[in-house]
């Protein structure tokens, strides 16, 4: 059995350690924690392993985030996967930071990353694992907040929430999202 794991992000030093890019940094200890690299890829860096007897891959998009859809959607047909086989790893303002909320299906609520998906696979209709990083900004300042740096705090909470995140992932694809979704949501 096959899975693609598409963490959400943008490329660049500039926007490394932004709330925006909770996605890559989530795959870069997944990767990290079964000792293996990224590699640049077609749309995408991109590494596998086997767990449990499954074929995981993870994909980082480089079409930045608006377009991430672009590589979902290309890496859901070089693989020849069904849409349930897919988890996408985003960041959620509408959450508290680190509550982490696992879904079957969900609207885009706004994010971009998710609306190009959702153009390009042709719906809702794929699981989602969504962190939360709170909704701490003024009026009309969400690109900024988003594209920020997690506060000193935050970042001192970080490693545990990166880390039941990756446990979520791994359990999405073994024992399923409807006991993942049980035993994790928050």
């Amino acid at each position: 059995m096959k899975y693609l794991i598409a963490g959400l992000g943008n490329i660049g030093a500039e926007y490394e350690l932004t709330r925006h890019n909770i996605g890559f940094l989530v795959l870069d200890q997944l990767a990290g924690r079964q000792d293996v690299s990224f590699e640049h890829s077609r749309y995408a860096d991109k590494c596998d392993f086997k767990y449990k007897g499954r074929s995981i891959h993870l994909i980082k998009p480089t079409t930045y985030m608006n377009l991430s859809g672009k590589a979902v959607s290309y890496w859901i047909r070089e693989l020849k996967l069904p849409k349930e086989n897919l988890l996408v790893l985003t960041d959620d303002i509408a959450l508290p930071f680190g509550n982490l909320r696992m879904r079957t299906k969900g609207s885009s609520a706004g994010h971009n990353g998710l609306k190009s998906i959702e153009q390009l696979t042709g719906g809702q209709d794929y699981p989602r694992l969504k962190f939360g990083i709170g909704n701490d900004f003024p009026k009309g300042r969400q690109v900024d907040y988003v594209l920020s740096n997690f506060t000193k705090q935050e970042f001192e909470e970080l490693p545990f929430k990166i880390e039941r995140a990756v446990e979520m992932i791994l359990a999405f694809c073994s024992i399923g999202i409807e006991r993942t979704m049980n035993q994790y949501n928050d």
